[in-house]
C-alpha cells in the first residue's frame, strides 16, 4: 500500500493565496488479530506491517518471538488485518493483555482494562557495558534525520531508530504513531543484541515508550522531546539511561548518568 499521497491545498503567505498540493502520510486502520480474535485496532502507516505485528506482540507482553507461528497480512475494504498465529503456550496471555478499543495515533495504552496491566512490572535492563560520550550522543541524534524519508515528504510522522557506536544507525522505522514506530523497530530488531546501543526517538517519552524499550532490552533511550515524570521514574527502576531534549549541541540526562562518559555527569535521579 502507498504510505503517502498528494492532496490539494491553498497556501497563504504575504497576503496572497497560492493553490498547490501537499504530500500527506496515509493513516490506515490496522487490526492485530491473534488466533482469529482481534485484540487491538491501531491507526498506523501501512508499511513494515510484519515488523509491527512482531514488535507489538513482543512489547505488549503477548508472546515471545519464538511463540509466533505465523503472520498473514490481509487487506480489506476497511483497512488491514494482521493475522498473527500463536503457539498454544502463548494463548493464555491474551486475556491478561487484552485490548478492545481502537487506538488513535497519540495513544499507547488504549483499551487496557486494568491498572495492573497499564503499569506492569518491567524486566530490568542488565548491566550493559555500554558507555557513551557526549559526541556519540550527538552523532546518534544527528544520524536520525537521514532515516526519515517519509517525514521529509510529509512533515507528519515519527521515527524510532537503533544506533550503536560501532555501526552507527542499524535500523529505523517511521509511522504516524510514535508507539507504532517503536513497535515496528522492535519487530525489525528481533534477533539482534540491543545491549550495545541506544533507541533514538523523534517524540516525547511517556511510560509506555519506556516499557517497550525495557522489554527490548535497550540500555539507553534518547529522545528529542521531554519525558513525563512517571517515565523518568520507570526508566530509573528499569535501569535505562534516559536522555531527552537532545539536539545537535545539547541534551539532558534524567536517569543512570553513569553510562555517560563526562566529568560533569552527576546522579540526578
Amino acid at each position: 500500500m502507498h504510505t503517502k499521497r498528494p492532496l490539494t491545498r491553498l497556501a497563504y503567505q504575504a497576503g496572497t493565496f497560492e493553490p498547490g498540493t501537499r504530500m500527506l502520510p496515509e493513516e490506515t486502520a490496522v487490526a492485530l488479530s491473534y488466533n482469529g480474535t482481534t485484540q487491538a485496532v491501531m491507526m498506523a502507516t501501512p508499511a513494515a506491517l510484519e515488523d509491527f505485528a512482531r514488535g507489538f506482540t513482543l512489547t505488549e507482553g503477548i508472546a515471545a518471538p519464538h511463540e509466533i507461528a505465523g503472520i498473514t497480512v490481509v487487506g480489506t475494504d476497511l483497512g488491514i488485518d494482521l493475522q498473527i498465529w500463536l503457539h498454544p503456550e502463548a494463548e493464555g496471555r491474551l486475556a491478561a493483555r487484552r485490548r478492545t478499543m481502537a487506538g488513535p495515533v497519540g495513544c499507547g495504552l488504549c483499551g487496557i482494562d486494568s491498572l495492573e496491566e497499564a503499569v506492569r512490572r518491567l524486566p530490568p535492563v542488565g548491566a550493559a557495558a555500554l558507555r557513551l560520550t557526549p559526541a556519540q550522543i550527538f552523532a546518534a541524534v544527528g544520524a536520525l534525520p537521514a532515516q526519515q524519508p517519509l517525514h521529509d515528504a510529509t512533515r507528519a510522522v515519527h521515527a524510532a531508530a537503533f544506533w550503536t557506536p560501532a555501526q552507527g544507525m542499524v535500523a529505523s522505522r517511521e509511522d504516524v504513531g510514535r508507539h507504532n514506530a517503536l513497535d515496528k523497530l522492535a519487530g525489525a530488531t528481533i534477533g539482534m543484541t540491543l545491549s550495545g546501543g541506544a533507541v533514538v526517538l523523534t517524540s516525547r517519552v511517556s511510560i509506555d515508550m519506556v516499557q517497550k524499550c525495557a522489554v527490548m532490552g535497550v540500555p539507553v533511550l534518547i529522545a528529542v522531546s521531554a519525558p513525563t515524570a512517571h517515565a523518568v521514574d520507570l526508566a530509573e527502576a528499569a535501569g535505562i539511561t534516559l536522555i531527552a531534549l537532545a539536539r545537535s549541541d545539547r541534551f539532558e540526562v534524567f536517569t543512570r548518568p553513569d553510562r555517560i562518559l563526562s566529568r560533569e555527569s552527576t546522579h540526578v535521579a
